[in-house]
């Protein structure tokens, strides 16, 4: 019987062929008490179960094929830092002994705390961080009791087989490289999640989020996966099966189009020029960026760098990541934002967890309270601005004295490095994070001061809307297209043009084909996005005209009916 499941498109395509089951059971544990003089050798079960996972994941870390992409050694780096973070390889053996349990039990109740930690995280990428912590805990406990790794392998033609899993981490993602299925459905997970980072920068179709495709399907039957759409269609009749084959070999064409595209120039029909940058959070992001055209970093997530750590990185550290990203990129444009954590992303001691994460001590409001560790990071920074072109972005900015007690910041970076005789580019140029309304409605103010803005369409609808967008019973309120956002965007361009100082977009608004004209139609210039998005929205530059789309665009912003702006971009990405 033919059905059809609704999940989350994380890496676009279209894939036809059967079904090849990962089995899943939860693993349940059992809870019992230990006589006292067994308490040394559980805890030496639990070191022994620790290690061979440990070496289990450093020999996966030897076996990544060369052509791999550069996140998958990352995230199974990050794992391996996991697994060695006291919370949980020395907490579950503190707990054997004072409660004499059994680690099973032990470990599992240090990973339930640990889960709604994250759980409790604002941010989407960090909140996701939850599943690697269970992925670990899970590869740990089955060598506690016994169980082995069950993903379908050594089949020797997978090229039409879809693999349909619970859940998949970056160990079975080795394995999924070399086994090259053709595409990979899973109940869980979400857009930021290790597997669908991995599956976009493979080019691998995939949905997740379908909650219970793996009880609902058998092996062999055949499934079409719709990586856009974010649909699985099971047993498809033959009207359906013709469909899909059709829009799969025209996916194909125009993927293989897209790829033409990568050194060309980024310029509209009448030769305006747009620049198409990336956001990255880790050095290993690099050969991504290189791959999609990108023509500089607009984007460098600092806090990645502060993350899955139980100390912070030290000035060395910080500098030898930024050097390494203003290096690779040859003179291009990379633009550093500072420490962008705060009650919503926990950073230690550091922060505090608050009723409203989103509205606490975060961002410059930390680093400014916190000025030892700002700083480390200026240093850091403007030391790496010797190697390359590299800028300094400062987030959530809300008032001027912010901007002067930061402005105050870098100086005194800048005159300790002088008297240390260290080089660095004295004329470095700082810019701004448009995220709060505030900020938006005094961007010429900004503007006036910094070299450049750069606005962050993810937080600015949340803080706009009063929308958590990590809610899913809100998340259809969260709207781009909203009148409000696009009048804070349209006065913040407004503002540059202005004053003459560039402006661009970082936020998922850039990385948005549907949305490309709308943006250039409202003046921008400057994109930033991740890799993966890149080379879909120089494509809708390339088939743009600036001055025809200008009148349409100006309608939109001056319609405050939603359903109206939803016509009238239709009528925009037609044109």
């Amino acid at each position: 019987m033919s059905f059809t499941l609704h999940g989350i498109g994380v890496s676009p395509g279209i894939a036809i062929g059967v079904a090849r089951l990962a089995s899943h059971s939860h693993i349940e544990v059992a809870h019992y008490v230990l006589p006292t003089q067994y308490v040394d050798k559980e805890i030496a079960r639990f070191e022994d179960a620790v290690n061979t996972v440990r070496l289990e994941m450093q020999t996966l870390r030897g076996q990544i094929p060369e052509n791999a992409p550069a996140e998958m050694p990352a995230f199974l780096d990050m794992h391996l830092m996991i697994l060695d973070d006291s919370m949980l390889s020395a907490v579950p053996k503190q707990l054997i002994q004072s409660q004499q349990c059994n680690a099973e039990w032990a470990l599992t109740q240090q990973m339930e705390q640990l889960v709604a930690q994250f759980e409790s995280i604002d941010d989407p990428y960090l909140r996701e961080r939850k599943t690697d912590v269970v992925q670990v805990v899970e590869r740990v406990l089955k060598v506690l009791m016994g169980h082995r790794d069950n993903l379908p392998s050594n089949e020797s033609n997978l090229a039409d087989c879809i693999l349909v899993a619970h859940d998949l981490s970056p160990a079975d993602m080795i394995n999924f490289k070399r086994q090259r299925y053709a595409a990979f459905i899973t109940d869980v997970g979400g857009t930021t999640s290790h597997a669908a980072i991995l599956a976009r920068s493979m080019n691998i179709t995939s949905v997740m989020a379908l909650h219970n495709a793996l009880g609902l399907m058998r092996d062999n039957e055949i499934i079409i996966v719709d990586g856009e759409n974010g649909v699985v269609i099971v047993d498809p009749d033959d009207a359906e099966l013709e469909e899909y084959q059709l829009r799969q070999s025209q996916w194909l064409i125009e993927h293989q189009k897209l790829k033409r595209i990568t050194t060309s120039r980024a310029a509209t029909l009448d030769n305006v020029e747009i620049e198409l940058h990336a956001n990255i959070e880790l050095p290993q992001d690099i050969p991504a960026v290189k791959l999609s055209g990108a023509t500089g970093i607009g984007l460098f997530r600092s806090e990645f760098l502060f993350m899955n750590r139980a100390d912070l990185p030290t000035e060395d550290e910080q500098f030898e990541a930024y050097k390494e990203v203003a290096a690779a990129m040859n003179g291009q444009p990379v633009t550093i934002r500072t420490l962008d954590v705060g009650a919503d992303k926990p950073l230690g001691d550091l922060t505090d967890h608050t009723l409203n994460p989103a509205l606490g001590r975060r961002a410059i409001r930390l680093c400014l309270s916190e000025l030892a560790l700002f700083h480390t990071q200026l240093r850091a920074i403007l030391r790496a601005s010797h190697y390359g072109k590299v800028q300094i972005l400062i987030p959530m900015l809300c008032n001027l004295t912010e901007l002067q007690q930061t402005f105050a910041a870098i100086e005194r970076a800048k005159g300790t490095l002088s008297a240390d005789n260290i080089p660095y580019d004295a004329n470095i140029a700082v810019g701004g994070m448009i995220e709060i309304p505030a900020a938006a409605l005094m961007a010429q103010a900004f503007a006036e001061r910094l070299d450049f803005l750069s606005i962050g369409t993810n937080d600015l609808i949340q803080y706009t809307l009063a929308i958590d967008r990590a809610d899913d019973s809100v998340s259809y309120l969260y709207n781009p297209l909203h009148p409000a956002i696009l009048h804070l965007i349209s006065q913040t361009l407004r503002a540059g043009e202005k004053t003459g100082k560039p402006v661009s977009v970082c936020g998922e608004m850039a990385g948005d084909p549907k949305l490309t004209r709308l943006l250039i139609g409202l003046g921008l210039r400057k994109f930033s996005m991740q890799s993966a998005s890149l080379l879909s929205v120089k494509q809708q530059v390339l088939q743009t005209h600036s001055s025809e789309i200008y009148a349409l665009t100006q309608k939109i912003l001056k319609t405050s009916d939603a359903d109206k702006i939803d016509g009238l971009m239709a009528r925009l990405n037609q044109s």
